[in-house]
């Protein structure tokens, strides 16, 4: 059966968009691969016998994706599969006229994107880990940006077809950050295709990545907030990123051992690290003095009594929201990261100012808060727990 003639002859003269999708596969060579079933055998063969694992990296235009994903290569001396981009022969023009070269952009990106997953894949984990700089289903998201109508239909066909011969990875990481930014980096790295991007797209681009990274079950999501990381030039934010997957493979996401990874630090070897809380308290004490704030020991108590109090109320804001999302029928996990993701503004903005009035009375009371944590941390390491919910908050 044929293609629907409306779609042969939409935007363009002649049926020029049918004719640049057969273009689009005469220009990629397709090859089918075998069955889903195979590549999966294939799959599980290659984890069992090299202890392969497979991290997948994704987030809006712009966000960093290849530059992490080089990075955790090098780390992890994993299996690199970056995204090749560059060979779309309609890009320039899409980002000129979306409305007359989607359908061709989004097509060759489609094939081009099974061609080097459905062949890369496989063989990359034949010999160990693998970092990619992006996932399959990305594709989907783009074109349901992007595509309307007869082309839409025609795209589903064609992408559900080809999606269930493309293994999953293990773990996803999405990094986030605000359309400003996301510009902001697209004009530092100045690729000329991208020169005729707007923002308005930028934006859509980075709402429609919110959504789907919201109903996202394909894989475990670790979420990594950019706004504020660096990682060419801040080595540390690489590193909390490493510790936050070393954590999300051990506490049972993924259970296969993981080559090449450093020991993982077990909880008591992370408190002899510190952290700058000392630091923390010399800019309070330098806050309150610039700014005149009162250094009474009970009124600032009452003060964070006050904050807790707003923070209480936020987690009830929280709590309705998440269960009129459950109400609904989204499921549990997918109904409290909506509600985090719509109100995490407002939780930051609480605890940070718990935290500061936390600081506050620890000054004010003479406490070096950093040192006697770490001195409780240790206390309670090495204390026998019993399983009262009770004994156990008591005893904090």
């Amino acid at each position: 059966m044929g293609p629907p003639v409306s779609l042969l002859q939409h935007r363009t003269a002649g049926g020029m968009v049918f004719h640049l999708f057969f273009y689009t596969l005469w220009r990629l060579r397709l090859t089918f691969a075998p069955a889903a079933v195979s590549l999966q055998l294939q799959r599980e063969a290659a984890l069992s016998s090299h202890d392969s694992w497979y991290i997948a990296i994704e987030g809006a235009i712009g966000v960093g994706k290849t530059t992490l994903a080089r990075m955790l290569g090098d780390h992890f001396d994993a299996g690199l599969l970056l995204e090749v981009f560059e060979e779309n022969p309609f890009l320039s023009r899409f980002y000129e006229d979306r409305a007359r070269y989607s359908f061709p952009t989004q097509m060759f990106f489609l094939l081009s994107r099974y061609r080097q997953q459905q062949r890369g894949v496989p063989e990359l984990l034949e010999r160990g880990a693998l970092v990619s700089d992006y996932i399959f289903t990305k594709d989907w998201l783009f074109a349901h940006l992007n595509l309307e109508g007869d082309e839409w239909e025609m795209y589903q066909r064609v992408h559900d077809a080809l999606a269930e011969q493309i293994p999953t990875s293990d773990l996803v990481i999405y990094l986030q950050a605000d359309t400003a930014q996301l510009v902001a980096r697209i004009a530092q790295r100045d690729r000329p295709y991208e020169r005729a991007m707007d923002r308005g797209y930028i934006e859509s681009v980075n709402q429609a990545y919110e959504h789907f990274f919201a109903s996202y079950q394909e894989a475990p999501v670790l979420y990594v907030d950019t706004n504020q990381l660096d990682l060419v030039t801040d080595p540390a934010g690489l590193q909390s990123i490493v510790d936050r997957i070393h954590s999300a493979f051990q506490e049972g996401t993924f259970q296969r051992p993981l080559p090449h990874f450093e020991s993982p630090p077990v909880p008591k070897r992370l408190l002899g690290r510190g952290r700058p809380l000392g630091d923390l308290q010399r800019f309070h004490v330098e806050l309150d003095k610039a700014k005149h704030f009162d250094t009474d020991l009970y009124l600032n108590y009452l003060f964070l009594s006050e904050e807790m109090g707003e923070l209480g109320s936020e987690f009830a804001k929280l709590w309705l929201e998440e269960a009129a999302l459950a109400a609904d029928g989204t499921p549990a996990a997918q109904a409290r990261r909506e509600v985090l993701r719509r109100r995490r503004p407002q939780l930051e903005s609480e605890l940070a100012d718990c935290m500061a009035y936390l600081l506050k009375i620890a000054n004010y009371a003479g406490v070096d808060l950093e040192a006697a944590y770490l001195s409780k941390m240790e206390q309670n390491w090495d204390r026998s727990w019993r399983e009262s919910p009770k004994v156990r908050a008591e005893g904090a």
